[in-house]
């Protein structure tokens, strides 16, 4: 037990839960924080470690197979933190405050022998420090899955697609109609077509800003994709504005059926498939 992991290994295993209690109550000192969950997490790190000081880790190559657990664990933690709002440092700092409980262990068990103190104290300080990076990256890559999550959810939720009347979908769009956007409600609107058995779709752009060569170019392929599958457009929401800046920019709309408003779309589909709006009378 002369080397400085296996100090290491040896306070884990006797004193294990007295280092929980320590490391959690140093960590979160003074922020008026408490978490069964991640103070469980703590305890699978300490546990991981351990297993990784078994493997024979080292602590300079943190990047290893034999500490692949204890960055699991680690990750873990981390999206606990991210899920509750910490931050980085926030997380960073408490696998930090593991060095303090983990000194002092390990200073009780050296006794009056300073050179196997001081290399265990660099071992453990260098490990904990590949640690709290570790959790910096892992947190950013948290925070950056959350963001991409997020940012789909709400495309998903700007871009609905809307059934307005039998074999009628209607899609209301919102903002600026980009290349990922476009994609997205090509996707999710042939796929209502197919679900349905729609025959007409009304692509209202009456909340899009600007229209441009680019979003014009996006329109033409969503209609042409449409047809394709069987199916008949109308675009509707050309305000004046936006003819004029079609006409200036020499789009080619020639075989789309553009409306106004959504009004005058659907009531353009109604009569395409059929039906006749009549006002009931007393």
């Amino acid at each position: 037990m002369g080397t400085p992991g296996a100090s290491l290994a040896e306070l884990l295993s006797g004193s294990r839960d007295s280092l929980l209690n320590q490391w959690v109550e140093e960590g979160y000192e003074g922020k008026g924080v408490s978490s069964a969950a991640r103070k469980e997490n703590a305890r699978a790190t300490l546990a991981a470690l351990e297993r990784g000081i078994a493997d024979g880790g080292a602590p300079d190559r943190f990047d290893t197979s034999g500490w692949q657990p204890l960055r699991e664990a680690l990750a873990d933690g981390t999206a606990t933190d991210a899920a509750q709002g910490r931050s980085a440092g926030d997380t960073s700092r408490f696998i930090l405050a593991l060095k303090r409980p983990l000194f002092l262990g390990l200073q009780q068990r050296a006794g009056d022998d300073p050179g196997k103190l001081m290399a265990s104290i660099m071992w453990v300080s260098t490990l904990v420090d590949a640690m709290a990076q570790f959790t910096i990256d892992a947190y950013q890559r948290t925070r950056e899955d959350m963001i991409q999550r997020q940012q789909r959810e709400l495309l998903e939720l700007s871009t609905p697609v809307i059934k307005l009347w039998d074999k009628v979908l209607a899609v209301p769009m919102i903002g600026t109609l980009d290349s990922g956007r476009s994609q997205l409600v090509m996707e999710a609107l042939l796929q209502r077509i197919v679900e349905t058995g729609s025959e007409l779709a009304i692509i209202d752009i009456t909340g899009v800003p600007t229209v441009d060569t680019l979003v014009a170019q996006h329109l033409i392929k969503t209609v042409a994709a449409i047809r394709l599958m069987g199916a008949d457009c109308i675009i509707s929401g050309i305000r004046p504005q936006i003819a004029q800046t079609i006409v200036h920019l020499g789009i080619d709309l020639d075989g789309v059926t553009t409306k106004a408003s959504l009004a005058d779309a659907l009531a353009a589909a109604l009569k395409r498939t059929g039906y006749v709006v009549t006002t009931a009378r007393g």
